[in-house]
C-alpha cells in the first residue's frame, strides 16, 4: 500500500525545490552474484640471493623486512685462500718479469752478434724462443691473477631484484658453498592469490572483476581489481588465480584478505544508499509520481553492492519497479 509522504510526515502539501533537486531513475541492472573467498597477498617473484663462491660469510647487511634494490650488496663471502693465491701469483709474476727482461737482453745480444756472424742461426732462434716463452708465461700468470681477483669480487652477495627481504637463514660466520641462498627477496609486484573451489571454475576467468573491503587494506570503501591469471593446475581441489588490486602495500606477504569473486548473474535493482531512510525499522525511499507528488515507498533492502560508478550501491529486493524516479530524502 502506498503511503503519501506528505501525510506520513505531516508537512504541508507543497514540494520544496530541495526535495526535487536530486533524482534517480530506477533501472534493471544485470548483477553478478558474488562469493566470498579468502586470498593471500603474494609476490609474483620470490627470488633467493645466492653466493657465487664458497667461503665464510664475513658481512651481512640486511635482515627480515628490509627493502633492497637490484644489484645492492647485501653481504660478503670471504675466502682466505684467494688472498693467499693472489700473493703467490704476484711473486710468480715478479719472477717471470725478470725472466722476460733477461730473455729480451739475451735476444738483443744474439741479434747483434748474428749480424757480425759471431753466432749461429740456431742460437738466435733459441734466444727468440726463450723470449716468447717468458712473455707467454707472464701473460698466463697475469690472467690467473685476474681470475683470482674476479673470484674475490664475486664474494659480494647482490640482491637479485628490488623488493622486500622475507628471510635471512644464515648469520655472519656461516660456511657457505657456491649457490647457497643467503636471503630471500620478494619483488614488489604484489598480487592477491586466490584459492577457489574447483566447482567455481566456470565463473573465474582472466579479466573478471573482484572486490575487497577497503578496510582490509587500510582504506575506505570497496576496492576493485582484475583477475590477471588463472593457473591451469588444480591444487588440492582448488583453482589458483592471481588478481591485481591497487593498494596491497609492499610489506606483509601472506596476509589473508576476504575477496568477493563472481558466481553467476541475475537482474535486479541497485540504488544509492543515500536515497534510503529508515524509520521505525522500515526502509523507505521517496518516489516522485507522474503528477509531481512524492510518496514514501517501503522497500526490502538487500546486500551492499558497490560498483566503481556507485560506491554506495545497495540492492533492492522488492518495492520498486523499473522507471521509478526517486528523490533524495
Amino acid at each position: 500500500m502506498r503511503i503519501p509522504f506528505l501525510l506520513a510526515i505531516g508537512l504541508p502539501g507543497l514540494i520544496t525545490p530541495a526535495l526535487a533537486a536530486e533524482s534517480f531513475t530506477v533501472q534493471s541492472t544485470n548483477l553478478t552474484d558474488e562469493k566470498a573467498v579468502f586470498a593471500t597477498v603474494e609476490s609474483r617473484d620470490v627470488v633467493p640471493a645466492r653466493t657465487r663462491i664458497g667461503g665464510t660469510i664475513a658481512t651481512l647487511t640486511v635482515r627480515e623486512g628490509d627493502e633492497v634494490h637490484e644489484g645492492q650488496v647485501i653481504g660478503v663471502v670471504a675466502d682466505q685462500k684467494l688472498g693467499l693465491r693472489i700473493q703467490a701469483l704476484d711473486a710468480e709474476i715478479n719472477g717471470l718479469k725478470s725472466q722476460l727482461a733477461q730473455a729480451k737482453v739475451d735476444l738483443g745480444r744474439a741479434q747483434a752478434l748474428a749480424k757480425g756472424g759471431a753466432v749461429s742461426r740456431q742460437t738466435l732462434d733459441q734466444a727468440a724462443t726463450a723470449a716468447q716463452v717468458a712473455a707467454s708465461s707472464l701473460k698466463a700468470r697475469q690472467a690467473e691473477r685476474a681470475l683470482a681477483e674476479q673470484q674475490l669480487d664475486e664474494g659480494q652477495i647482490q640482491a637479485p631484484t628490488s623488493g622486500r627481504v622475507l628471510a635471512v637463514p644464515l648469520t655472519i660466520g656461516s660456511v657457505v658453498m657456491p649457490g647457497d641462498a643467503v636471503a630471500t627477496v620478494a619483488a614488489k609486484n604484489y598480487v592477491l592469490r586466490l584459492r577457489v573451489p574447483e566447482r567455481a571454475t566456470g565463473f573465474l576467468k582472466a579479466g573478471e572483476t573482484v572486490r575487497v573491503d577497503g578496510r582490509d587494506l587500510g582504506a575506505e570503501g570497496a576496492k576493485f581489481g582484475t583477475v590477471t591469471l588463472v593457473y591451469p593446475r588444480i591444487d588440492d581441489g582448488n583453482v589458483v588465480a592471481d588478481a591485481d588490486i591497487k593498494g596491497l602495500g609492499d610489506y606483509f606477504v601472506g596476509q589473508r584478505i576476504e575477496v568477493w569473486i563472481p558466481a553467476g548473474e541475475r537482474d535486479s535493482f541497485v540504488i544509492p544508499s543515500h536515497l534510503i531512510e529508515t524509520r521505525f525499522g522500515i526502509d523507505y525511499v521517496r518516489r516522485r509520481a507522474s503528477d509531481g507528488t512524492i510518496d514514501a515507498i517501503p522497500i526490502q533492502r538487500g546486500r551492499d553492492f558497490p560498483t566503481p560508478d556507485m560506491p554506495d550501491g545497495i540492492e533492492v529486493l522488492s518495492g520498486l519497479s523499473a522507471g521509478d524516479v526517486l528523490v533524495r530524502p
